[in-house]
C-alpha cells in the first residue's frame, strides 16, 4: 500500500485549492449581485448572478472533493469513502456546476472567443465526468481512472484560468495606449480569451501526456525465456 507521505504533491495541491476557494467563495455567499466579480451581461442581467452563485458553490464542492479523490493513499485505504465522495463529486459538484456553466458561458460578457471556450469546456467537463462515473459503475476501474484524471484536469482549470488571466493582464497593460488604443475593454477581452483557452487546454494536454506516459512505462507481462534445446548426444560407435 502506498504511504501517504510518498505523494508529497497532495499537500501543496490541497493548500492551493483551499486558498482559491477561500478567496473566490465569499462574494457569492453574500447573495449580493453587487459583489459579483463577473460583470452582468445585458442579455441576462441579474439572472446571470443567480446562475453564477450555484455554479461557484457546486464548483467549490467539485474542487474540494477532487483533491481527496485523486489522493492514492486515500483511495487505497478508504475505498468505501472514496466511492461516496465520488458520488458527491459527480452529483453534488460537477454535474450541477457544469449545467450552470453552459448558460453562463453562452452569455459571457467577455466576447465570442471566450464564449466558445467556456461552452466547450462545460460540455467536455460534463462528458468526461459522466464517462468516468459510468466506467466506475461497470467496474472498469482502469477506464474509470483515466476519465476521472481528465475530469480533475478540467475541474482544476478554473485555477489555471485565473493564473493565465493575471499573466496576460500584467503583460498587456503596458501596451494599453499603443496596441489597444486606450481601450481597456478590448484588453480585457483579449486577456480573457487567451486565459479561457489556455486555462483548460494546457491542463488537459498535460493530463493526457501523463496518462500516455504511464501506459508506455507499464511493464509488460513477463514471458518465460524459451528453454535451450538439448544438445544431441554424440553418436556411439
Amino acid at each position: 500500500m502506498t504511504r501517504w507521505w510518498r505523494r508529497p504533491w497532495i499537500v501543496p495541491l490541497a493548500a492551493i485549492v483551499v486558498l482559491f476557494v477561500t478567496f473566490s467563495l465569499p462574494p457569492y455567499l453574500s447573495f449580493d449581485p453587487a459583489r459579483s466579480r463577473v460583470p452582468q451581461p445585458p442579455t441576462l442581467g441579474v439572472a446571470h448572478f443567480w446562475l453564477l452563485v450555484p455554479h461557484v458553490l457546486f464548483g467549490s464542492v467539485a474542487l474540494g472533493t477532487a483533491v481527496v479523490q485523486i489522493w492514492p493513499w486515500f483511495r487505497q485505504r478508504h475505498p468505501v469513502a472514496h466511492r461516496r465522495i465520488g458520488r458527491l463529486y459527480v452529483f453534488g459538484g460537477v454535474l450541477p456546476a457544469g449545467v450552470c456553466a453552459l448558460t453562463i458561458g453562452a452569455f459571457t460578457p467577455y466576447g465570442p472567443v471566450t464564449r466558445a471556450s467556456d461552452v466547450l469546456l462545460a460540455l467536455l467537463w460534463l462528458t468526461v465526468t459522466t464517462a468516468g462515473w459510468r466506467a466506475g459503475r461497470r467496474r472498469r476501474f482502469g477506464e474509470h481512472r483515466r476519465w476521472m484524471i481528465r475530469s480533475f484536469a478540467l475541474t482544476a482549470s478554473i485555477i489555471t484560468n485565473r493564473i493565465w488571466g493575471a499573466v496576460f493582464v500584467i503583460g498587456l497593460t503596458p501596451r494599453l495606449d499603443t496596441t489597444f488604443h486606450g481601450d481597456a475593454g478590448l484588453l480585457t477581452w483579449v486577456a480573457s480569451s487567451a486565459a479561457a483557452w489556455l486555462g483548460w487546454t494546457v491542463p488537459l494536454l498535460l493530463a493526457e501526456g501523463w496518462l500516455e506516459r504511464g501506459r508506455h512505462r507499464r511493464p509488460a507481462a513477463a514471458v518465460p525465456a524459451p528453454r535451450a534445446a538439448a544438445e544431441p548426444e554424440p553418436a556411439r560407435p
